[in-house]
């Protein structure tokens, strides 16, 4: 980890997303939290007059934070605030403007290269709106396609992570009509790996529960209203059964699988679609829900919403979800390596588990 020997406590990066948009303000709010210091060295990815101009209007959220341009500058008892840039930045609140978006990408693109450089330990990005980020320049729908290219990850995954489910997506912008053209076997399995993988290196899951949800309503209803569960899904699952340790389930009807609350049987859930998986996460999830890129070397999360441009400047943010995509962000990292160590000390995991096996046994006593 990049922290200060003194503090081992990991330092976590923070892009601005759209000037614009409720970023800045969620970034005020959260990172104005007393307890925020103690957890991890917080760095801004933004400018100070940036920060300064929507601290004006949040009064009531109180903290020092110090401006760098070089990362030996980092004071781990401080808010820092790296200066990407020093121009005199038009913000307006509310609005959809090319400024905004330029800046939302010089922002994650400096933030990107110093997780890439070992800077920081690990990335929470405020949203950006793809209509004023997308260019020649930045090709990508979104933040998670261009981290997948800047680490140069073969897949990666979006996982929507709260304490009461996890929900991962074979999909994600892909428009309704194109949906079955992406849901194959191999496209099934690879997303399955990737799922069972986090689970155990990112959330200490030892032994998954995975269900899977189907394609079409009712699952397909053995064929009557679609075929793909019978010939992609349901094969995809049994092959998986047969590569892997973990337990593995479906294709369930997905309206049927959350309103009886099945998700909370399970370690994750693998939706066929974006719709299908986040309609139910955001609504369950009650507005603590995270984003987290699974399969990338480097840790990402980022809150379950958007800019919110309606509500930008008002102060009327609510920092629930940014503060959860620190928290987990923080969790991640020191799971990973938890299990690395394991991992070259299987040992360890040897005395681990029979220290949890007795005390366990102590508690039944």
């Amino acid at each position: 980890m990049s922290n200060h020997p003194e503090t081992n406590k990991p330092t976590i990066g923070i892009s601005c997303g759209d000037l614009n948009g409720i970023g800045l303000e969620l970034i005020i709010k959260t990172i104005a939290q007393p307890k925020l210091l103690e957890l991890c060295t917080p760095v801004v990815f933004a400018s100070n007059k940036a920060i300064n101009f929507y601290r004006k209007s949040l009064p009531e959220f109180n903290f020092n934070f110090q401006h760098i341009k070089e990362f030996s500058r980092i004071n781990p008892r401080q808010v820092n605030i790296f200066n990407c840039w020093d121009d005199e930045v038009s913000i307006t609140p509310g609005q959809l403007t090319e400024i905004g978006g330029k800046y939302a990408v010089l922002s994650l693109t400096t933030a990107v290269q110093a997780l890439k450089d070992g800077h920081i330990d690990g990335l929470v990005t405020a949203p950006i709106h793809k209509k004023n980020t997308q260019s020649e320049q930045f090709p990508y729908t979104g933040h998670t396609p261009f981290l997948q290219a800047s680490f140069e990850a073969k897949e990666v995954l979006m996982f929507m992570v709260a304490e009461n489910m996890r929900v991962a997506l074979l999909t994600e912008h892909v428009p309704v009509s194109a949906v079955a053209q992406f849901v194959t076997r191999p496209h099934i399995l690879s997303k399955l790996r990737l799922v069972e993988d986090s689970l155990r290196r990112d959330f200490g899951v030892d032994k998954p529960k995975i269900a899977v949800l189907g394609l079409n309503p009712h699952a397909g209803d053995e064929g009557l209203i679609g075929n793909e569960e019978e010939t992609i899904i349901r094969p995809a699952i049994r092959d998986f059964k047969q590569q892997s340790n973990s337990i593995v389930q479906g294709p369930f009807s997905a309206d049927a699988f959350f309103a009886r609350g099945y998700h909370e049987r399970f370690d994750a859930v693998l939706a066929m679609y974006h719709d299908q998986g986040l309609i139910p996460f955001k609504s369950l999830a009650m507005g603590q829900g995270v984003n987290f890129t699974a399969g990338l070397p480097a840790v990402r999360t980022s809150p379950d919403h958007g800019t919110a441009f309606d509500i930008a400047g008002k102060n009327r943010g609510d920092e629930t979800s940014f503060i959860g995509a620190i928290f987990t962000c923080i969790d991640i990292i020191r799971q990973r390596f938890e299990f690395a160590n394991n991992r070259k000390n299987p040992m360890k995991k040897l005395t681990n588990r029979l220290l949890a096996n007795a005390v366990d046994e102590k508690i039944e006593e």
